[in-house]
């Protein structure tokens, strides 16, 4: 199993709006995408620091939606948000329980 994961930072005063956008819009499309298994958000409310973690069958699964476009696409719809630009870093699962 791949997870990649984007480290984002987001306006403290619209936290919830972006997390309840992102549940809708990121997490309904990547549903659809071969391969995709789970998304999992860890979230600082007092920082605005989000850490988004997918996880995918396969790295080639995970890259494929780099490849064609849609994640550049999906971080283009939240730029808004963004105080900084987003962390984008992959990993293989290791131990998974």
């Amino acid at each position: 199993m791949f997870a990649p994961l984007t480290i984002l930072q987001v306006e403290t005063a619209r936290i919830n709006e972006f997390i309840k956008s992102y549940e809708r819009l990121v997490i309904t499309v990547a549903r659809c995408q071969e391969g995709y298994k789970r998304d999992l958000m860890l979230t600082d409310q007092k920082t605005g620091k989000i850490i988004a973690i997918t996880f995918w069958e396969s790295k080639q699964d995970a890259t494929a939606t780099e490849i064609s476009g849609h994640y550049q696409q999906e971080v283009g719809r939240f730029t808004d948000y963004f105080t900084k630009p987003p962390v984008h870093e992959g990993y293989e699962v290791s131990i998974e329980r």
